[in-house]
């Protein structure tokens, strides 16, 4: 359980970092994304994990690479 949650923090940073570097806001981000804002905050709190269709949703928000976004994560564990 641990590492979930390790994991979960560490991509919420990496999500947080990834949209300020896009100079997007949480509502921005999640209005293109199609998600909520509030899910936003869970996911850069670490608070949530995201299933695979909104990691990909939120690359494509982000205009990232998914297999680039897993690599920096994985490079933090």
């Amino acid at each position: 359980m641990e590492t979930v949650s390790r994991l979960n923090s560490i991509f919420g940073e990496h999500l947080r970092s990834a949209r300020k570097a896009a100079h997007m806001t949480q509502e921005e981000l999640a209005f293109r994304a199609n998600l909520d804002r509030t899910y936003i905050s869970l996911l850069e709190r670490g608070l949530k994990s995201p299933t695979l269709t909104t990691f990909f949703q939120l690359c494509q928000a982000l205009d990232q690479q998914p297999d680039i976004f897993i690599a920096q994560i994985n490079a933090q564990l």
